[in-house]
């Protein structure tokens, strides 16, 4: 597909693959929604517990990457400028999102209030970002958590240009967390690799940057995971973290492509794990539609994806 954006249907089609089940973080529980079935795919009845959309829409998470996607068809000058406005629209005030914010805002003085959204859940992290753009900030992301919107959000604006140039300004619009810039760009870096004809990605990576002080943890972590290979995946994502949080969001990623053979196996053991599976998705079906093209993501999964049309239209 023209500028690789077969990577990105991969990431769009498995988050929304994953998010009739997303945070679902009772693991046995889980197992009750899936029992019996080979292919938990696109679940028909919502079962996260915290928000209800349609199966075949995405999350929050990847609906940032949406609306880069938007951004970037709509030109490729001032896209800084045009992605906050963007964002605005699609996550600000009048928006969905934002109405679900603030009522979850008013839900918090219920005293154990357990009902579901109805409609789109918004991110921290894109909270933040409103209320700075709003405020007219240059440094627009969010601080307070170490999550992967700031992946999302880059993957298109990279696919579109393959140039690390800019990434980090790009990834600042979103969050401006450390973390979650060394992480983001981590995996940009790994889909470039998958990219170039790398059989290996993430060993190259490791041997490419196993001295480089930027990079220097998360080589240590990915080597962590390594010796975990053996273990079940779902025992590892409890032990490494089933919330949205790096690390623990991107080594149970890598544990899930260490442990799998293929974009469906791996997106389908990533749902069965629980938590935050759509955050390790978009990277985990970025990953393996870079390493084994658009052919890799099946396709009957493709047509029950929203979002897909208008990727496959840029074709």
């Amino acid at each position: 597909m023209k500028n690789n954006l077969h990577v990105f249907l991969g990431a769009t089609v498995a988050d929304a693959a994953a998010r009739p089940l997303h945070w679902v973080y009772n693991q046995k529980k889980l197992l009750t929604y899936i029992k019996g079935k080979k292919d938990f795919s696109f679940l028909k009845r919502n079962k996260s517990p915290f928000y209800d959309i349609k199966t075949g829409k995405v999350s929050g998470y990847n609906d940032v990457g949406q609306v880069m996607f938007k951004t970037l068809i709509e030109g490729h000058a001032d896209i800084e400028k045009r992605f906050k406005k963007n964002i605005i629209k699609n996550f600000g005030p009048g928006s969905i999102y934002w109405k679900n914010y603030n009522l979850r805002a008013k839900y918090r003085k219920v005293k154990d209030w357990r009902g579901i959204i109805k409609g789109p859940w918004i991110h921290q992290n894109i909270i933040e970002t409103v209320q700075n753009i709003k405020k007219g900030k240059e440094l627009t992301g969010g601080r307070k958590v170490n999550e992967s919107d700031g992946f999302c959000a880059v993957l298109p604006y990279f696919l579109y240009g393959c140039s690390f140039k800019n990434l980090k300004k790009i990834i600042s619009v979103v969050t401006v967390s450390k973390i979650s810039i060394s992480y983001a760009l981590a995996k940009i870096h790994l889909i470039d690799l998958a990219l170039k004809g790398s059989k290996n990605p993430i060993k190259e990576f490791t041997l490419k940057y196993k001295n480089n002080s930027y990079f220097k943890n998360i080589v240590k972590n990915i080597n962590k995971v390594k010796r975990l290979k053996k273990e079940s995946h779902p025992l590892v994502v409890k032990k490494l973290g089933m919330a949205c949080s790096y690390p623990g969001t991107f080594e149970s990623s890598i544990h899930s492509i260490f442990t799998s053979s293929n974009y469906k196996s791996a997106i389908l053991k990533t749902i069965k794990a629980g938590g935050c599976n759509c955050s390790r998705v978009n990277f985990i079906g970025a990953y393996y539609a870079a390493l084994k093209g658009v052919g890799s993501i099946p396709k009957s999964w493709i047509n029950k994806t929203y979002a897909a049309n208008k990727i496959l239209k840029e074709n």
